[in-house]
């Protein structure tokens, strides 16, 4: 199993960008980003800092995602 690598917001939105989520809108400090094919919404937090492995894991999942797809 890959180790989860170290991301920041703009990266992670750019990779959930490449599997077919768009911005819905943003809320307060969050962008809420939605998929129209699997009808399910992401929320991300917007800091400059890296996000925590936590939270990025809890996205990852939320998306349907694997680590192989964060590489």
């Amino acid at each position: 199993m890959p180790k989860l690598p170290a991301l920041n917001f703009k990266r992670l939105v750019k990779i959930l960008e490449a599997n077919g989520f768009k911005v819905d809108h943003i809320t307060g400090s969050h962008y809420i980003l939605y998929n129209k094919t699997d009808g399910k919404r992401v929320t991300v937090p917007f800091h400059n800092k890296e996000l925590p492995k936590g939270t990025l894991m809890s996205i990852i999942k939320q998306a349907g995602l694997s680590k192989k797809d964060l590489i």
